[in-house]
């Protein structure tokens, strides 16, 4: 049985309401157990019946309410410590795998790079860079002075030695030239009639020389005496002067054969600076204009600048070399040093060394750019990278690897340095296993973990790459 409802007065008067609106009425409560009848029953299923009762008000709690939330709350906290636990047991499991997996990095042996010590089986080969010069070079001047009437070879040619080059007209020399054999034939002359006067002059004094005693006096016989004797010098001064004019004949004779320019050697003409008509000078001052220009190319030289650390093997004659040129006819040419200055140019710290080689066929001209290859002789036993070499205060050393595997330090003399590949003289034996880029934490007789070993490389210029390409023989 629902008691019956008891409506409960206001506990405040009802506001008069404004003039000409229906005066309002306050909500009214529900009593709690009404509304708690009215939840079980449905009066209120959802908002939509709330509304059809708008004076109707709940004021009821679900004590289930509280439950659900500390239970939700226990759930969140629980799954909250459970992540925490886990995260915390990945990180402690995590850092003990690394500090283990450190531990054991740091026990074990370290890995190195090896590599084979091999003999040197040829000598080094050494590439540099040369100039080819002529075997002769001539600037040819014109002796005479004159004009050219005439020129018969150009830039280019071949001529023997003797070969007429040019002709030059000289009516001064040639006028010269008859004045002296003029005055010659006068001096000639001369010394005719010297010698008859000597000749009259010796037979007089022979006269008054055999004369009897009283006949003649002294003072006559010492005259004729000086007559003769001043004869005699008279043709003697004659004959000079005849040798005088003769020499001076000779000296234009010689001159006029200038008038013809020869070759002085078999060689080729590089310059031709005259034309016919030019007036040309004799001499070879800075103001003279040179006639041709010429050079003897075969043999041909070739100057190389030496390194000092190659000079002592490149002083000896004869040593081979193989002379290349970009566009060359027939690319190698074989050569051997034929001399060398044996003396350092004190700014370069190079020797110059002269290569002779024959040059028939002029595949090579005077002033070229040309590589030039020699094969030095070896200087130590066994070859190694660079890379195997360690630099120290006490000296150079290498680390090698026994058959147990463990690195010694050994001292080692450098026979010859060639930058990728070191030439060693002593401390190293064909076989031996050397350490590549040795770490500064690796100490001796430390255990080491090998990589495959493998022989030493032959960097680009050691002599078995050139022997490969067929640079060196």
């Amino acid at each position: 049985m629902q008691p019956p409802d008891h409506p409960q007065p206001p506990d405040h008067p009802t506001e008069p309401s404004p003039e000409g609106a229906a005066p309002q009425t306050p909500p009214q409560a529900v009593p709690p157990h009404e509304d708690a009848h009215a939840r079980a029953h449905g009066k209120f299923p959802d908002d939509s019946a709330r509304a059809e009762h708008p004076h109707a008000v709940s004021t009821h709690f679900d004590p289930d309410t509280e439950r659900r939330i500390k239970r939700g709350a226990r759930i969140v906290g629980l799954v909250l410590l459970a992540g925490f636990l886990i995260v915390s047991a990945i990180r402690f499991l995590h850092a003990r795998s690394v500090a283990h997996g450190g531990q054991l990095a740091y026990s074990a042996a370290p890995p190195v790079d090896v590599v084979i010590a091999r003999p040197i089986t040829q000598g080094q080969a050494l590439s540099l860079p040369g100039e080819t010069a002529a075997w002769y070079e001539s600037t040819i001047y014109a002796r005479v002075n004159g004009y050219v009437a005439s020129w018969l070879v150009d830039i280019g040619d071949h001529v023997k030695k003797g070969q007429l080059l040019a002709t030059i007209e000289t009516p001064e020399l040639d006028a010269e030239l008859a004045a002296a054999r003029a005055q010659l034939e006068a001096s000639r002359a001369q010394v005719a009639a010297r010698r008859a006067e000597m000749e009259f002059a010796k037979t007089t004094n022979e006269r008054w020389r055999d004369s009897p005693k009283g006949v003649v006096s002294e003072q006559e016989r010492e005259a004729k005496k000086a007559d003769y004797q001043s004869a005699q010098a008279r043709l003697y001064a004659a004959n000079a002067q005849v040798a005088l004019d003769q020499s001076k004949v000779n000296q234009y004779s010689a001159l006029t054969a200038f008038k013809q320019v020869r070759a002085p050697y078999d060689g080729t003409i590089t310059q031709r600076r005259i034309d016919v008509g030019n007036l040309v000078t004799a001499g070879s001052t800075s103001s003279t204009t040179p006639l041709y220009h010429m050079a003897q190319t075969d043999p041909l030289r070739i100057f190389v600048d030496v390194p000092q650390s190659a000079a002592v093997d490149l002083m000896s004659r004869g040593v081979p070399a193989q002379v290349q040129a970009t566009g060359a006819v027939g690319g190698v040419f074989d050569a051997k040093v034929a001399r060398a200055a044996e003396a350092l140019d004190p700014n370069a710290r190079t020797m110059r060394v002269e290569v002779d080689m024959p040059n028939a066929k002029h595949a090579l001209v005077p002033g070229m750019y040309v590589t030039v290859a020699f094969r030095l002789p070896p200087r130590g036993n066994v070859e190694v990278p660079a890379a195997a070499l360690i630099f120290r205060a006490s000296g150079t050393q290498v680390a090698k690897v026994d058959e147990h595997d463990r690195v010694h330090f050994d001292p080692v003399l450098i026979g010859r340095d060639d930058g990728s590949v070191v030439e060693l003289a002593s401390g190293v034996s064909p076989g031996d296993r050397l350490v590549l880029n040795i770490s500064s934490q690796i100490a001796p007789d430390e255990r080491v973990v090998v990589r495959a070993a493998a022989p030493a490389a032959h960097p680009p210029g050691s002599p078995a790459v050139a022997a490969a390409q067929g640079t060196i023989e």
